[in-house]
């Protein structure tokens, strides 16, 4: 269990605590975490800045960072002619930053096409899918996610890596980081997100949509696993199913997951 609690002023009071009730309830348990202890600690976020210090002298010494002064309003200017798709950074600041009256980021010089991966759902990703000058630490002094992940799945020891796939254009950016920086990277898989009842991204519009909103309804630990477990296309789940059941159903599994709308919890 790892708290990724690096954007700060965005941390809500009592969310590590609802994680917690959360996936017990469900009958998830880990071995390691805030919570319990282990050798490759700590598992806050917040509590490892020396790992990411490390990690950032490394990559200023390899040459691979760079201080930018551009604002996101600068950036939507310059790539603005370039027409849909993900903007790139245009190299404003390579030779140093544009803006001295600015405090600075720091960000990830892109030499070579991020590395081509094999995802286990999505399939064979190109080479070069998402290469861009990214940033790794904000104006605002803190570490941006893409380097806090690759540090601590690498000091973790992590070898799978499974997520919504609104972060598949990040795990060509990270590969690059486990590569500069001499790491092992994990393998990944990434999930199609849950939709809401509008067919949108589940996400904070959808407030009542969570675990804690399901147990609230009065549905059993067992039915909202078995809920998540047939939303993959899992056989021989049934309409409710423990964790430690899952198992041996889901070992092997072909998992061939697409959109999924939740039910609300109150139907």
């Amino acid at each position: 269990m790892r708290v990724e609690d690096i954007d700060r002023p965005r941390v809500r009071q009592g969310a590590e605590e609802a994680i917690y009730r959360d996936m017990k309830w469900l009958g998830l348990d880990w071995d390691e975490g805030p919570d319990v202890g282990g050798e490759f600690g700590p598992y806050r976020q917040s509590e490892r800045d020396e790992f990411y210090v490390e990690a950032l002298q490394k990559l200023r010494e390899a040459g691979q960072l760079f201080a930018c002064s551009c604002s996101r309003k600068d950036l939507m200017e310059a790539s603005a002619p370039h027409g849909p798709g993900p903007r790139r950074y245009p190299g404003t600041c390579h030779e140093g930053p544009s803006r001295g009256d600015r405090p600075t980021a720091l960000r990830f010089r892109m030499r070579n096409p991020a590395p081509a991966f094999e995802d286990a759902i999505a399939g064979p990703m190109e080479s070069g899918l998402a290469s861009d000058d990214f940033i790794v630490r904000r104006s605002d002094g803190l570490f941006a996610y893409q380097l806090a992940v690759t540090v601590d799945d690498a000091a973790m020891g992590i070898t799978e890596v499974v997520r919504g796939d609104d972060l598949l254009l990040s795990t060509p950016l990270q590969l690059a980081l486990f590569e500069a920086l001499g790491l092992r990277a994990p393998t990944y898989a990434h999930l199609p997100l849950v939709l809401g009842s509008d067919g949108a991204r589940l996400s904070k519009r959808h407030a009542a949509t969570s675990i804690a909103e399901y147990r609230d309804a009065g549905w059993s630990p067992e039915r909202v696993i078995a809920m998540i477990a047939t939303s993959f296309g899992l056989r021989g789940v049934g309409a409710a199913i423990s964790t430690h059941d899952l198992i041996p159903v889901f070992a092997g599994a072909d998992l061939q997951p697409g959109p999924w709308v939740a039910p609300e919890p109150f139907s």
